[in-house]
């Protein structure tokens, strides 16, 4: 089963996308947002585009577990998404995904503004592996 994962930021939202059999994943892009009508508009078609059949949101969870504003707002887009997918929405904790993929990249040798333009879907890919490892 393809799955279509995004890491969703203020600004920008990470893409990355499993194979058919969800043993590989690859980072798409790093999306600026454009509000939550037209992000979903664009990743629905994305979705179907790409033959998804299910769409997976990095979860912004309280370091303690909990849910704050910012997972809220996850939820409510993931709400909007399916609506408009007609997809199954599933979210998956993404605490800690963006210091990783950091870390992947200071490792990597890229520089501050390199890092700046994948590091959204690389934390995308990172949230992705971590649901197929489930």
């Amino acid at each position: 089963m393809r799955i279509l994962c995004l890491d969703i930021g203020d600004v920008r939202i990470g893409v990355a996308i499993s194979d058919p059999l969800g043993i590989s994943t690859n980072g798409i892009e790093t999306h600026l947002s454009r509000g939550a009508e037209a992000d979903a508009a664009y990743f629905a078609e994305m979705a179907s585009s790409r033959g998804a059949e299910k769409i997976l949101l990095g979860l912004p969870l309280n370091m303690d577990g909990t849910e704050g504003d910012r997972a809220q707002k996850v939820r409510d887009f993931g709400a909007l998404l399916s609506e408009k997918s007609g997809l199954p929405v599933e979210y998956e904790d993404e605490r800690l995904t963006t210091v990783e993929a950091e870390e992947m990249l200071i490792e990597a040798g890229l520089t501050r503004q390199e890092r700046k333009k994948v590091i959204d879907k690389v934390a995308a890919e990172i949230i992705l592996r971590s649901y197929l490892n489930k």
